[in-house]
């Protein structure tokens, strides 16, 4: 289980706010992390990651990652974090992006199979597409092996065809491996498709937390906080 309860002021283009979550994330969930731009979603992930200062506590899996006197720091979090622009070692090929961060062949090779890269495995990442970059990314962040999976908008840059192709894989990664995943996103669709649970955050709360149906069938502020 992942326990969050963190508090941080924020000053964001809505002027200041708090952002204030306090959530409990069972082993194995997939989270939708969706709401308007601004309210708090990219920043959570940053907090949990390790990448920005938060007052509060994270316990992950009875391990603190924050908590009285004490921080994790990032390299130290068991974590895979899936940035929006790739952020992959343009010098590098396909496999030697996942073999830098653990040097696993079998398991490289594996996730390039089931993402369909492995003809794609001594190409350098410059020469490929941006879909096949955010496959790449993703496997290289499961190379870790991770308690917990942070993906931050990574269906946005994609095309629609190469967007549901993603997602399948996506899921099918998750359903294998079962690791702890938030990914945030505005893609109604692909959240509907890949999460077990949504929450909607707004203004730096959650405001809305339940199964894809029940978040569909919310209140009218809700709707209109996922449609922005």
């Amino acid at each position: 289980m992942i326990e969050i309860d963190i508090h941080k002021r924020l000053h964001g283009a809505h002027g200041e706010m708090n952002l204030d979550v306090t959530l409990e994330i069972q082993k194995g969930e997939f989270i939708a992390l969706m709401g308007e731009s601004g309210s708090g979603k990219t920043t959570l992930l940053r907090v949990l990651a390790g990448l920005e200062n938060a007052e509060g506590d994270i316990n992950v899996e009875d391990v603190v990652w924050l908590g009285d006197q004490k921080k994790l720091p990032p390299q130290q979090r068991e974590i895979g974090f899936i940035f929006q622009d790739y952020a992959l070692f343009d010098h590098m090929n396909v496999e030697e992006n996942l073999l830098f961060v653990n040097d696993d062949k079998a398991l490289a090779q594996r996730l390039l199979e089931m993402t369909e890269l492995s003809r794609l495995s001594h190409r350098n990442v410059k020469g490929i597409s941006g879909g096949q970059k955010q496959r790449v990314s993703l496997c290289r962040a499961l190379m870790k092996q991770p308690k917990l999976l942070l993906m931050d908008e990574p269906l946005s840059a994609l095309d629609p065809k190469m967007r549901i192709k993603l997602q399948d894989e996506i899921l099918k990664l998750h359903k294998t491996f079962g690791i702890t995943t938030i990914m945030v996103s505005h893609d109604t669709d692909a959240s509907y498709h890949l999460a077990d649970r949504i929450l909607v955050l707004d203004h730096g709360k959650i405001i809305a937390d339940g199964t894809p149906e029940e978040i569909l069938c919310k209140t009218s502020t809700v709707t209109y906080t996922l449609s922005v």
